[in-house]
């Protein structure tokens, strides 16, 4: 019964973010098609919104958590030699964690 829990939480994290990375590039392309941002100065000012920071912060981490259970998912899948999965995932897990770890600086250069 443990496995089946497990595999319901990881469907619904990929549905979960699925649906928030779908509402965020709808909001994104509403914006811009609506109100462009037209210098580099506007584009700043409006990144550096404390409300947008958020969305975005939270947009990067669905998509990390997202690719987590995908990737994740295809490796258990198709790669059956136990030290080569342990390998593929750490690989994955590390590169996701640098990926996340580039996201906040970029976020907090952003707002700093």
């Amino acid at each position: 019964m443990r496995r089946a829990v497990a595999g319901l939480r990881a469907w619904l994290v990929q549905r979960v973010t699925a649906v928030y990375l779908l509402l965020f590039i709808v909001f994104l392309l509403a914006h811009f098609l609506l109100d462009r941002p037209t210098s580099y100065l506007a584009w700043h000012a409006w990144i550096a919104s404390p409300a947008v920071g958020v969305a975005v912060f939270v947009f990067c981490a669905a998509l990390l958590a997202h690719m987590w259970v995908g990737l994740r998912d295809v490796i258990l899948d198709y790669v059956k030699p136990l030290a080569v999965r342990v390998a593929a995932l750490a690989l994955l897990g590390l590169g996701l964690i640098g990926l996340g770890a580039w996201m906040i600086r970029i976020l907090w250069r952003a707002h700093g």
